[in-house]
């Protein structure tokens, strides 16, 4: 499940097939995805089911809601967190009244050092030049290698689709092995661009091209705020440096095949697969000196970045990391670095025309540094146990349902499904809040010290997670906050996640109906239950291991299947120049499809039988309501080339390949939408 907030975890697999080849599929742009800050007309209250279910359900939702001045896009998920945070701010705000030294008071003087923004400025740029100055004192490359050592932090996780990318040279991962569920091993994967992808450095075009000018001039006015000369000439050295960093890197289709990934490597191996870095150096500043085991999931860009130490001068990385501890700080520092990183990131690259106020990005100060314990206030006033026993209810009806597709496949073979009941009987679901809450014991913060909290706070974390290696896998380890508006499967650990803040309405709501429910919140409970038999997902068993469990006629008819709906979303357009990238987002559409039969599946199951046309037509208008969202032109650009999810328009046509769906809406040939039975792909 994808919110319009933040976007979950690189999903698993699911053992959801298609039917159909998908023969002549749609390619049509609807008003509704073209707008960009405007609403939508009001004409498109009036859509046909058949033509635009999308524009039928929330018409009138899209024509009278404008996105917030501060917002590339606004949505049901982004609703939600708002109402969410308004609520945490006032726990924060409680927490700063707590005894010194507690937990909720570090909440409470987390957030005060980010609002104190008088202290912020007057500390001026002194917190930052203390950092600087470690740069300056680099001699040599071996310096360099130090250097880059000490800034890695444990900042990403290839299976999450928001958190894939860092500033640093590279991305630290601490995770099960891939063919080793048991044990914990660091992943080095790809980094160091202040961009979103190698598209935005590679590809041709007007647009790319302003944003590359634009991009340079930032690094240019960040430097000039930190005090350095000749700005644009370092600019520019940075900017061809990435340059070349991009020309190493995977692409989003090459990171999202797990089997490239899979790349074990030695301590030994890094300076003969890698040279032009002096690894022990660096692995010993990142505190990883005496691992010995690793996997890379990125070799080419590990290869080119090393290659890069060795090949570029010395002065020019100094740049970069110079820009890179500015920009990344900058949310910390005087007004004048929030605004220019604001311009750029916000204004220029995602259309966003008004700075959030200062208590949101606090909030987000505190969430990002505390997480959970944020989320231990969040779930004790918010969270009743009636709702996690409905939902645990829910989950249990939606897993018989997959239990009972499984039975019915005619095309998947005895020993492939024994298999995929193992995954769904083996499947831990989360609901709500972790089992084991994490420790902030031994964190220090200060009231008066937004830039040294967020230090702190980075280097607090990265010891946490350096600490597994060495430990036993927690299979029941949590990846997402309790106050986290989303849902995640993981399939390493065959896993769910379902967050407390995500059990509200429009996903679910206590008062309303099971048809309702079951749309919404059900239909989220199945995509991530089907992630574990998706393209991805379906290449680990029931242990978290990647291995080959399927039979080949198996995969092969999988394959063959998954291919329709490829095809079909690589004919949906965002824009005259830009089509949904079918392949890039094919596990997030097969999670999607196979999730809403399930839930389909499971509300008919809740009825005793008595199914009729107007159940339907609340159940999938649930879903479709849940999906209601408004994105900014450069902002559904953006998020078209870089997310694994379709967006919320095109997730809402996933109805189209249900038969259930045409009774009851009365969906004709002839209209836009429609899909003749043997077109129409089928999972499971």
């Amino acid at each position: 499940m994808q919110t319009r907030t933040q976007t979950l975890r690189w999903n698993a697999l699911k053992t959801a097939v298609t039917l159909a080849l998908c023969g002549a599929s749609l390619a049509f742009t609807p008003a509704i995805a073209q707008q960009a800050a405007a609403p939508a007309a009001p004409t498109a209250a009036k859509a046909m089911p058949g033509d635009d279910f999308y524009a039928y359900v929330n018409g009138d939702w899209l024509a009278k809601t404008e996105i917030p001045a501060d917002r590339g896009s606004w949505g049901a998920g982004a609703e939600l967190a708002e109402q969410t945070n308004a609520r945490i701010i006032k726990l924060i705000e409680e927490a700063a009244s707590q005894p010194a030294g507690s937990e909720a008071r570090k909440v409470g003087d987390l957030y005060a050092s980010f609002m104190n923004e008088a202290a912020i400025e007057a500390h001026g740029i002194a917190p930052l030049q203390a950092e600087l100055k470690k740069l300056g004192a680099i001699k040599d490359k071996t310096g360099l290698a130090k250097a880059l050592g000490a800034s890695l932090r444990a900042d990403v996780d290839p299976l999450n689709a928001t958190n894939f990318f860092t500033e640093n040279l590279f991305g630290l991962w601490i995770a099960q092995g891939l063919t080793d569920p048991d044990n914990y091993v660091p992943y080095l994967l790809q980094g160091g661009l202040g961009m979103p992808d190698r598209a935005y450095y590679l590809e041709e075009g007007e647009r790319m091209s302003r944003l590359r000018t634009a991009y340079q001039a930032h690094i240019a006015a960040m430097l000039k705020l930190a005090g350095y000369t000749e700005p644009e000439l370092r600019a520019a050295r940075v900017f061809e440096l990435e340059r070349k960093i991009a020309q190493a890197h995977g692409s989003r289709e090459d990171s999202a095949d797990i089997q490239k990934a899979n790349n074990p490597w030695s301590d030994k191996d890094f300076a003969a697969k890698a040279p032009g870095m002096d690894w022990k150096q660096f692995f010993h500043s990142a505190g990883l000196g005496k691992q010995k085991k690793f996997i890379v999931y990125h070799p080419g860009a590990i290869k080119g970045a090393s290659a890069l130490v060795a090949e570029m001068p010395l002065q020019t990385w100094l740049d970069w990391m110079a820009f890179h501890t500015v920009n990344h700080f900058s949310p910390n520092l005087p007004k004048a670095f929030v605004d220019q990183r604001f311009e750029f990131y916000s204004r220029t690259l995602n259309g966003t025309p008004q700075l959030s106020l200062r208590w949101k990005r606090g909030l987000t100060f505190v969430n990002n540094a505390m997480p959970e314990a944020v989320g231990k206030l969040y779930v004790e006033r918010y969270f009743p146990a009636e709702s996690k026993a409905r939902v645990q209810k829910m989950v249990a009806n939606i897993v018989d349902a997959f239990h009972k597709r499984i039975d019915q496949l005619d095309w998947m073979a005895a020993p492939t499904k024994k298999e995929a009941h193992a995954k769904l009987s083996t499947l831990y679901v989360g609901v709500g809040y972790p089992e084991k809450w994490t420790s902030y014991k031994g964190l220090e913060i200060k009231a008066d010290d937004a830039f040294g909290n967020a230090l702190r706070a980075e280097q607090f974390h990265l010891k946490q997670e350096l600490a597994k290696l060495g430990t036993k896998v927690d299979s029941k380890e949590w990846s997402m906050p309790p106050q986290l508006v989303n849902a995640v499967n993981m399939p390493m650990q065959n896993a769910l996640n379902f967050p407390a803040a995500i059990l509200q309405p429009p996903y679910f709501d206590a008062k309303a109906s099971d048809a309702v429910n079951y749309g919404a919140i059900g239909s989220i409970i199945g995509h991530e239950i089907s992630h574990s038999f998706d393209d991805q997902g379906a290449q680990f068993d029931s242990k978290g291991r990647l291995r080959d469990w399927w039979t080949k006629a198996d995969g092969e008819y999988f394959k063959k299947a998954a291919g329709s709906l490829v095809a079909q979303y690589n004919a949906y357009e965002a824009f005259p120049d830009l089509k949904i990238n079918g392949q890039l987002t094919l596990s997030e559409n097969l999670a999607d499809l196979a999730g809403l039969a399930a839930a389909l599946d499971a509300y008919h199951a809740s009825l005793g039988g008595k199914v009729t046309p107007e159940a339907d037509r609340e159940f999938f208008s649930g879903y479709a309501q849940s999906w209601r969202n408004k994105s900014r032109e450069a902002s559904l650009r953006n998020q078209v080339k870089t997310d694994g999810h379709s967006p919320a328009q095109w997730r809402t046509y996933t109805v189209r390949n249900l038969d259930a769906w045409y009774p009851a809406f009365d969906v004709k040939p002839g209209q836009k939408l429609y899909l003749a039975p043997e077109q129409r792909v089928r999972v499971w």
